[in-house]
């Protein structure tokens, strides 16, 4: 068989295969842009703007809000788009057609669409990292944690406290808050927000600080920042190879207890020994290892150490 033939035979088999990929493609194009158009609120088509009067002659239960929403005006809209309007969208025909005509309902599209809304003003400081973020990557909108008309909480939020709005999605993690005896966030000394941006951050699990765990902790816990002479390497590695930050069963938050924690990686049978060698629990000298602070009653500097002779990190 010739080239020229050969070749022939590929196209014949492979241009079919290309048309209905480009057919599936072009469906897909069609189907994305049909649901745009039905989510998109009809009072955009043509509708002009009557004014937050017009809209409270009808939503009267709606006038006794006082937040910042109530009186905001679109910098884009003339002086009558206050207000409502300005989230909703002109309402001309949803006035002269209630029921058949909405106006922009967020609860009914989708959190694309809902946060674009919002996005229009909140686009800079705490909102500058929002597209893209961990929360709108996962289709979480604005209106999923904030309320407009009816917050119970700081900053329009659907409940009392962050700590409680959290729960309703991160349960376990906020449920370790309970195992410590003493801890800032269930105490309101601290709340989520505080270690980390929930709009959006350019560090990793959306921190505040820094470019590491590192340097978020560090920027209370100043007294373990370093650089010291002789460094602990997991401490190096990240706070967060023994610390749980959202709270623990152990002493100082530990991921585990001591002695158990540090023969985690010093697992030799001599000194320090593991739980599981004799000579821990046959001899004295042994079992105060695993008592009290255990590493820690010899080992104090545990997060490093200045003094020339502070390679083993003692006390």
């Amino acid at each position: 068989m010739t080239d020229t033939a050969r070749r022939g035979m590929v196209g014949r088999s492979i241009g079919p295969m290309f048309r209905f990929a480009g057919a599936m493609l072009l469906g897909a194009v069609a189907f994305a842009s049909a649901g745009a158009q039905q989510n998109k609120p009809a009072a955009a088509e043509g509708a002009t703007y009557v004014g937050q009067e017009t809209c409270l002659g009808c939503h009267e239960n709606k006038a006794g809000d006082k937040t910042l929403h109530f009186k905001v005006a679109d910098p884009r809209t003339p002086a009558a788009a206050r207000g409502c309007e300005s989230c909703h969208g002109p309402g001309s025909k949803h006035a002269d057609d209630p029921e058949k005509v909405k106006p922009l309902q967020f609860n009914k599209v989708s959190a694309g669409e809902a946060s674009a809304v919002c996005t229009t003003c909140h686009v800079s400081s705490e909102h500058a990292f929002w597209a893209n973020s961990k929360h709108e990557a996962r289709n979480v909108s604005c209106v999923r944690c904030h309320s407009v008309h009816s917050p119970k909480g700081d900053k329009q939020l659907k409940e009392a406290t962050q700590a409680k709005l959290c729960a309703s999605c991160h349960q376990a993690i906020v449920n370790k808050v309970n195992r410590f005896n003493h801890m800032p966030v269930r105490e309101g000394a601290l709340e989520c927000s505080s270690c980390h941006n929930l709009h959006g951050s350019a560090n990793v699990r959306l921190l505040r600080s820094g470019t590491n765990v590192n340097e978020s902790c560090t920027s209370c816990h100043q007294e373990k920042r370093g650089p010291f002479l002789w460094e602990h390497a997991p401490v190096v590695n990240s706070c967060v190879t023994c610390h749980d930050p959202h709270g623990s069963n152990n002493d100082r938050m530990l991921v585990a207890k001591a002695p158990g924690l540090c023969q985690r990686c010093h697992v030799t049978s001599r000194h320090p020994p593991t739980v599981y060698d004799g000579f821990v629990l046959s001899t004295s000298s042994g079992a105060n290892r695993i008592t009290g602070r255990a590493c820690m009653n010899c080992h104090q500097q545990i997060h490093g150490s200045n003094n020339a002779n502070g390679k083993a990190f003692l006390r």
